[in-house]
């Protein structure tokens, strides 16, 4: 780990290998986390199966996605390795299912603004989720119900980029201050923020701020973000604290991004390429675990 000062850190590839896990040989997929993904709406459905397929990618030993009805053929034809719960509306996201049974639980690819979803992010706060990560429009919608944000479980992730973070505090966001915005943040809301972009930065309640130094501007294309919720959702499901998971996360998205422009280059790099270059950076961190 490299200090910048007291509490800014920028992470390492001997710190993240210093944190990952080796798998057991006597093991099942019941010890590796059964995961939740709440997510997709007509027309935005691809945005779930990116983060559903880095999940599967990322280690988890079972995902569960909750969809609307417009989605089921699509996820199970797609990632037949993940199992649904249907939503009973067509459209969206629109009643928080039981969540006793999993580890972990990431809310917003592709969910969409529905009233109804509104109603039934609410309902799922209240109902306090451990490991909770919050993404996209769901984090759009509690910008715009800010009332909700006292629900918020202690523990939660966010990972919003910068103009996410803008509506969500309602300040704008500029290279200036955005560190010191996001650590009022994560103390506020005893929360951990992956604020997404050059130089990704995470903040944790204790005061202590990480810098990414993988990735590239091949990355900026749509359905990236998706992809990154999909690996933190793993890894939290395979119990990894909520900092460790996304400093590893993070840095592991960011060099599967840069394995695959070496291979086929920034410009024609879409985001279901890093899901396909996730195997590559988790055999290079795990190797000399």
């Amino acid at each position: 780990m490299e200090r910048k000062s007291a509490n800014i850190e920028t992470l390492t590839s001997d710190y993240i290998r210093s944190l990952m896990r080796r798998r057991k040989a006597d093991t099942h997929k019941g010890d590796y986390g059964h995961a939740m993904l709440i997510g997709g709406s007509y027309g935005m459905m691809g945005a779930a199966v990116l983060a559903s397929r880095a999940c599967m990618r990322s280690g988890a030993g079972l995902l569960t996605a909750h969809i609307p009805v417009c989605g089921y053929q699509i996820m199970q034809t797609t990632v037949p390795e993940v199992m649904c719960s249907v939503d009973s509306s067509h459209s969206f996201f629109s009643a928080t299912p039981p969540l006793d049974k999993y580890d972990a639980l990431a809310i917003g690819p592709g969910l969409g603004m529905h009233q109804d979803t509104v109603r039934a992010i609410e309902v799922l706060l209240r109902s306090k989720p451990a490991n909770l990560i919050v993404d996209a429009d769901a984090i759009n919608i509690l910008a715009k119900n800010r009332e909700l944000l006292r629900l918020l479980p202690e523990g939660t992730i966010f990972t919003p980029h910068k103009m996410e973070f803008s509506r969500l505090i309602g300040e704008e966001v500029t290279e200036a201050n955005k560190r010191q915005l996001q650590s009022d943040f994560s103390r506020k809301y005893s929360a951990v923020v992956v604020l997404k972009g050059y130089g990704t930065t995470i903040t944790s309640p204790d005061g202590r701020l990480f810098v990414n130094p993988t990735g590239n501007p091949g990355m900026a294309t749509a359905g990236s973000g998706d992809v990154l919720t999909g690996v933190l959702l793993a890894l939290l499901a395979q119990g990894y604290p909520l900092a460790e998971a996304a400093c590893i996360g993070v840095y592991l998205h960011g060099l599967a991004g840069d394995i695959a422009a070496d291979e086929i280059g920034e410009i024609s790099l879409m985001s279901g390429d890093l899901i396909e270059y996730l195997p590559d950076a988790f055999r290079e961190m795990i190797s000399a675990v």
